[in-house]
């Protein structure tokens, strides 16, 4: 399909926003308002099916399931944000850096980063966790350091092709300060490569936090997260199966998501290069 100017319709792009602004509303929208409580029980309303009074329907505690999903969906939005963020933040310095300089602290950089990648994401995670403790807070610094080799090696690539192109070495000539180089002159020429992978590192936080919280060392218990639904439905799958579908559609709908934001994202600047 395409538009009346010529250019191709970017349905990837336009799905993404939809369906990622509908994720995004939801979820910021629990943390300051649900339609009751996520932590008030009632026996008389225990594994009620979804109805009007509640679409999701309600839990083995007679807690309402659309409620926590929006607080779940809000929690796992904002681990999972900042991890992307404080792993990305480091891959940008340390990649800019090590990408840029070279040399011994190149060297040892991705000495570290190589022995970090020779684990299993989950694994090391565990390990980490097992040494801080649980709690969402410790979530965020052990999915930090996995995610961060990630980020470090693909910023350090696009540092070390562009560091000898012709405006680089212009500006050298000019005495342009070197941090002024790093930071204003190349950054944002990696944009569209670091964007990508921030999407699909933001789609693997969601996965590795919930499944953390599933496996009860992310999120406890009685904030609500969607890994730690999943968990409490997964002893009522016949009985009441609403209770893990929902929170197991509300993760797919949101993976699902980013990965048509980032692709429409990828094709976007693609398209935009090949227009230049």
């Amino acid at each position: 399909m395409k538009k009346k100017n010529g250019k191709k319709w970017n349905k990837y792009l336009y799905a993404g926003i939809v369906m990622t602004g509908i994720a995004v509303l939801l979820g910021v929208a629990g943390f300051f308002w649900t339609p009751y409580s996520t932590t008030a029980m009632s026996a008389a309303e225990k594994f009620s099916a979804p109805s009007l009074r509640h679409p999701f329907g309600t839990d083995n505690f007679g807690r309402d399931i659309f409620s926590r999903v929006m607080r779940g969906l809000g929690t796992t939005m904002l681990i999972s944000s900042l991890v992307v963020f404080f792993s990305g933040l480091a891959g940008i310095f340390l990649g800019a850096v090590t990408g840029y300089f070279g040399g011994i602290l190149d060297e040892a950089v991705m000495q570290v980063t190589d022995a970090l990648n020779g684990f299993p994401s989950i694994l090391l995670t565990l390990v980490i966790i097992s040494i801080l403790g649980s709690g969402r807070q410790n979530v965020i610094i052990s999915m930090s350091l996995v995610f961060m080799p990630g980020f470090v090696r693909i910023v350090r690539g696009e540092f070390i092709r562009l560091r000898d192109a012709d405006y680089i070495k212009r500006a050298r000539m000019m005495e342009v300060g070197k941090f002024r180089i790093l930071f204003i002159h190349i950054l944002p020429n990696i944009f569209s490569v670091f964007w990508v992978s921030v999407m699909i590192g933001f789609n693997n936080a969601i996965l590795a936090e919930s499944g953390m919280s599933y496996l009860g060392i992310g999120v406890q218990p009685p904030d609500a997260s969607l890994g730690n639904m999943l968990s409490d439905a997964q002893g009522y799958l016949q009985s009441a199966p609403w209770c893990a579908l929902a929170p197991g559609l509300t993760i797919v709908w949101l993976v699902l998501g980013f990965s048509l934001f980032s692709e429409g994202i990828r094709r976007w600047t693609s398209a935009a290069v090949n227009f230049v």
